[in-house]
């Protein structure tokens, strides 16, 4: 949140996302999901920034309203010197040069009958970037630049292996060449072998080509090993951020600590998950949330103050900030409130 003004390229500024439901009755209440609740956060240029919560915390919407394809209900969206959320029409088009996403799933994110090389030049086709030529050799090109041979543009998907389905969707991303590229679970569906190769592989790619990285996932493991800066989300808002180094060493709010505990030590994975901070009950409503910190009905650490008021996200230290209020300062270190399992 320190960076300069110049060295950002996505900054989100009290984003919300409500959805309206239905009226349950004639006479009730119109009620509203409160999907993403206030949320900010900036993303340097040629920096990856992990968003990561459980099912349900909002980080895939946060996504979706920042790549425009989910509806912004309030809040300020720039990529550069461009407002994003005030966009529409062709500017909006022209603005998805600048930014693509990756999804979760490289099965139904690929029309099974279109060939891949299709599938990749796609948006160069809709967005009428170069001549039909020079469209031919960026698609080669990006079968290349992804790990794929030039000649497997002719295959349908259903010829590919999973591993191979997401990285024609990463080719398909990148032909726009853009600055910003969503990563929605990129590697979630895929075996824990192929996972590794498709995280080398954008690891590579931002390195190559400058690129911009918003990575949503729900596995700390995976972002521990590609992200610059992460991001807790927890029912629709950050409740913890920082840089990498900073947050794995030390995890501050009860929430994160509870999410470190449930990822494995290396060489001691069976003792680590004897001795997981398991959860009891389920997140509030994003419909009614409490008044007061929205974990607290479910953190071992709580005190009835934590009920009464929402707490700020508050910076403990130097670029690393928490919405708890439990979060003490000893000779000027923060404490968390709740210990990490030996």
């Amino acid at each position: 949140m320190n960076a300069r003004t110049e060295d950002i390229l996505l900054q989100v500024d009290d984003l919300q996302v409500h959805f309206p439901r239905p009226r349950s009755g004639m006479f009730q209440p119109p009620e509203v999901v409160k999907a993403v609740d206030g949320v900010s956060f900036r993303v340097r240029r040629g920096s990856t920034l992990a968003v990561v919560g459980e099912s349900g915390s909002g980080k895939t919407t946060t996504a979706l309203a920042v790549m425009r394809l989910a509806p912004v209900t309030a809040g300020r969206m720039r990529l550069g010197d461009t407002d994003l959320a005030a966009l529409s029409g062709e500017p909006l088009r022209q603005a998805r040069r600048r930014m693509q996403i990756v999804f979760q799933d490289p099965f139904s994110s690929l029309n099974p009958r279109q060939r891949a090389g299709a599938a990749v030049r796609a948006p160069l086709d809709l967005m009428q970037v170069g001549t039909p030529a020079e469209r031919e050799a960026r698609v080669a090109e990006l079968f290349t630049q992804v790990g794929l041979r030039p000649e497997q543009q002719h295959l349908f998907p259903h010829q590919f292996s999973g591993g191979q389905r997401q990285r024609i969707n990463i080719a398909r991303a990148l032909a726009t060449n853009p600055e910003l590229v969503v990563c929605d679970e990129p590697v979630s569906a895929l075996d824990i072998a192929i996972r590794a190769q498709i995280l080398n592989l954008l690891a590579r790619l931002q390195k190559d080509l400058g690129l911009t990285f918003l990575f949503i996932s729900h596995d700390m493991a995976v972002v521990e090993h590609i992200c610059d800066d992460i991001a807790v989300m927890y029912l629709g808002q950050i409740v913890e951020q920082g840089p990498r180094k900073t947050f794995f060493a030390r995890p501050l709010h009860p929430y994160s600590v509870a999410l470190m505990s449930a990822v494995p030590a290396v060489g001691g994975g069976r003792q680590r998950a004897a001795q997981r901070i398991k959860l009891m009950g389920d997140p509030p409503s994003p419909i009614n949330p409490p008044p007061g910190c929205r974990f607290a009905g479910r953190c071992p650490v709580a005190v009835p103050a934590c009920a009464a008021e929402l707490p700020p996200l508050r910076e403990a230290a130097p670029g690393h900030w928490v919405r708890c209020i439990r979060v003490e300062h000893h000779a000027g270190v923060p404490v968390p409130p709740l210990a990490m399992p030996a």
